[in-house]
């Protein structure tokens, strides 16, 4: 099984990471970073992978986060509008974790793909406004937080981790009521509410300083379907905690070769008839 893994934008510990995939049996990755995976992921080079795993954290104005050709207003390059289009036509399996999923916060379809409500600032969400989104952990004032994820049903994703698994890693307070459009996986035993998080650092000083956020949700893994593209999002996945983690690794192993399988991209199909 072949997997691109397309990186940059936030610093990881690359040996920790890399290692976790090098332990996935019959799974081999190829990591390239951004601006390069623009052209990588062109049809031409992309239909030789069975999945893509999105770890990037890209096109984010005033972040630095702009890459190659994107414009200033976090507007992807055409070309890798196309090249995303192309993955999600053509059914190619998507994992996205962490930072992956706040990337290019002004392309509507990114968010499709997501499936997150995570804003990095106050703005509007599906027609109304909402806040920036609570952040607990990596370069913020809070540390990391120890949750106990616990696994919503049965399914191919979850296999192994019937019991859930604790982890120490960042966290997101999103609104309440994204998760109705996504399957849920996995929640965390853990009070998602303001108290418990920080503003979103990347919001501007004078929203930070006012910052309110209603109680949000607890689910941190999820599938989602777009276009033909079965699609995971795992929240946590921020450091080594996960990284080196034998339960995290099996879920992200687990992931990978559903997303890959032709059952998934059934499920993907009949999931996005629904609506």
């Amino acid at each position: 099984m072949e997997v691109l893994i397309v990186s940059k934008g936030h610093d990881y510990a690359h040996d920790s990471f890399l290692a976790m995939f090098a332990a996935m049996d019959g799974i081999r990755a190829t990591l390239v970073e951004q601006p390069a995976a623009q052209v990588v992921l062109q049809p031409e080079h992309a239909d030789r992978y069975d999945a893509v795993f999105f770890y990037d954290m890209c096109g984010i104005p005033g972040a630095g986060l702009v890459h190659d050709d994107a414009s200033a207003s976090g507007e992807p390059p055409a070309a890798y509008v196309r090249a995303v289009e192309g993955l999600l036509q053509r059914g190619t399996g998507i994992v996205l974790v962490n930072h992956a999923t706040v990337s290019w916060p002004n392309w509507p379809l990114w968010r499709q793909i997501t499936g997150s409500s995570f804003m990095l600032t106050s703005g509007l969400l599906d027609g109304r406004e909402v806040p920036g989104s609570g952040y607990r952990g990596g370069h913020g004032p809070l540390q990391n937080a120890t949750i106990r994820l616990m696994p919503q049903g049965a399914h191919p994703v979850l296999a192994g981790l019937e019991a859930g698994f604790d982890i120490t890693d960042e966290l997101y307070l999103k609104t309440a009521e994204f998760e109705s459009s996504v399957l849920p996986l996995m929640r965390g035993d853990y009070d998602f509410v303001q108290a418990n998080f920080t503003a979103p650092p990347l919001a501007p000083p004078e929203e930070q300083a006012s910052w309110s956020h209603p109680p949000g949700s607890d689910l941190i893994v999820w599938a989602n379907a777009c276009g033909a593209s079965p699609i995971v999002v795992s929240d946590v996945g921020d450091g080594p905690p996960a990284y080196d983690n034998p339960a995290y690794r099996r879920l992200i192993e687990n992931a990978l070769r559903w997303v890959a399988s032709a059952e998934a991209r059934v499920w993907a199909r009949d999931f996005s008839a629904r609506g």
